[in-house]
């Protein structure tokens, strides 16, 4: 994955992040190399990566048309969350690692509608907020919209509040 300074990637643990800079350095004896220095502003954190690595931890964001064709989709899925909490659990943290928005956006609308009909165990409600956190950014950047006006359209697609 190409990346240039001032892009937007979405990191698969951190969330959304900014290109710094890219620069070769030679570290400890190993050979130089190129490195992408990556700002995450939810988190205040700058991040270091090769950046023959990077499309191993992050991938691009998604564009404005992509985004609300994801609303639309996330609006017309009917699908819900396994009852039972064990395999509930692991599917939604997979869901969370894929990095795609869509998986995201399937957990956010599963755990929402539980929590409606009853109270979520520890487990779903980390899910819910990463997956939560993760979509808002994406979004908001996609769109160009502060994070509460997507967590609004992300509301409004899901049914149910965040």
């Amino acid at each position: 994955m190409k990346v240039k300074k001032g892009q937007y990637v979405l990191h698969l643990q951190h969330g959304v992040g900014k290109v710094l800079s890219i620069k070769k350095r030679e570290f400890y004896g190993h050979p130089e190399a190129s490195y992408v220095e990556l700002y995450f502003q939810r988190e205040k954190m700058t991040l270091t990566l090769l950046e023959s690595d990077l499309s191993d931890f992050s991938r691009p964001l998604i564009s404005q048309e992509e985004a609300y064709d994801l609303l639309d989709q996330v609006k017309d899925w009917d699908g819900k969350a396994k009852t039972q909490w064990k395999q509930r659990s692991n599917a939604h943290q997979a869901a969370i690692e894929s990095g795609q928005p869509f998986e995201c956006a399937k957990v956010i609308k599963a755990l929402a509608q539980m929590r409606e009909e009853d109270s979520l165990r520890p487990c779903d409600t980390a899910h819910l907020n990463k997956s939560s956190e993760l979509l808002t950014d994406e979004l908001a950047r996609s769109l160009n919209k502060p994070p509460s006006q997507a967590q609004k359209l992300i509301s409004k697609a899901i049914g149910a509040p965040l």
